[in-house]
C-alpha cells in the first residue's frame, strides 16, 4: 500500500483532508501565569515550555504582591487552540502556580512594551531619526554627535514598526522588555 492510502478505520490523514488543516490555525496568545515567589518557579514554567517544544514569543515576570510573595509570569506565545488549552492546563497543574489567566480568550486587553533603540547617523538621517521618533512618540534618553538612543512604549507591533523605520536611517542596536498585559474593564 502507498504511503498516502488510508486504511479503513486509521487515524491517519490524508494530504487531501484540508478541513483539519483549517482547523488548527496557530495563533498567538498572551498567558498571565501568577505564581509563588520562590527560586526556581520560572526555571520550571520555562522547562514545561521547552520540554513540550512550544516557543516563547515574549517573556516577562516580576513581583506583584511582596506581602503574599507572588510573581506574575507574563507570557506570549503561539499555538494551534488545542496546543494553548494543553499549556494552560499543564501551567494550571503546576504546584506553584496559583492562576493562569489567557488574555487573548478573556476579552480586550492592554499591552504595552518597552524598548530601547539606537541608532547611529549624522546628518540628514539624524533629523529624520529625530523626526520619526516625535511621529512615534520616543523620546531621547542619550545622544552623542553619532548615535541616539530612543526611550519608548507601545504595542509590540509600533516598536517593530519604529525599529523597521530605522533601520536605514543606522539602528545599531534594540533592546526590549517583552510585554506586559492587564485584561480591559472589571
Amino acid at each position: 500500500m502507498s504511503a498516502l492510502n488510508i486504511k479503513k478505520g486509521s487515524t491517519s490523514h490524508s494530504a487531501y483532508d484540508l478541513r483539519s488543516a483549517l482547523s488548527e490555525v496557530e495563533e498567538s496568545h498572551t498567558l498571565a501565569v501568577i505564581v509563588e515567589n520562590e527560586p526556581g518557579v520560572l526555571a520550571r514554567v520555562i522547562g514545561l515550555f521547552s520540554g513540550r517544544g512550544y516557543n516563547i514569543d515574549s517573556l516577562t515576570v516580576a513581583e506583584v504582591d511582596h506581602t503574599g510573595h507572588r510573581s506574575r509570569i507574563t507570557v506570549v506565545t503561539r499555538g494551534t487552540p488545542a496546543v494553548i488549552d494543553q499549556i494552560e492546563a499543564q501551567l494550571s497543574r503546576m504546584v506553584p502556580v496559583y492562576a493562569v489567566h489567557d488574555l487573548t480568550a478573556e476579552g480586550p486587553s492592554v499591552q504595552r512594551e518597552l524598548a530601547l533603540v539606537k541608532v547611529q547617523g549624522r546628518g540628514e538621517h539624524r533629523i529624520e531619526a529625530l523626526r520619526l521618533a516625535e511621529i512615534f512618540r520616543a523620546n531621547v534618553v542619550d545622544s552623542t554627535l553619532e548615535s541616539f538612543v530612543f526611550e519608548m512604549t507601545g504595542t509590540p507591533d509600533k516598536i517593530d514598526a519604529f525599529a523597521e523605520l530605522m533601520r536605514p536611517l543606522g539602528l545599531a542596536e534594540i533592546a526590549r522588555t517583552g510585554v506586559a498585559a492587564l485584561s480591559r474593564g472589571i
